[in-house]
């Protein structure tokens, strides 16, 4: 069972979080030949302010 373990900044809206699923999900089964009921795909979203860029928080970078 593939597991596709994703850590994005949060804020992005639904629709596109559920095209990110098919699409991982769509990838790994041409991929790795293996059944699309048995690929698991987690979203983990963080808030800008606990991801650093730079030595800087997200949520204070320029955007």
């Amino acid at each position: 069972m593939p597991i596709i373990d994703v850590t994005l900044i949060d804020g992005r809206p639904p629709a596109l979080k559920a095209e990110l699923i098919r699409e991982l999900t769509d990838a790994a089964e041409r991929v790795l030949g293996v059944p699309r009921a048995s690929i698991r795909v987690l979203l983990r979203e963080l808030p800008p302010e606990n991801w650093g860029v730079g030595g800087e928080p997200k949520s204070q970078a320029p955007r």
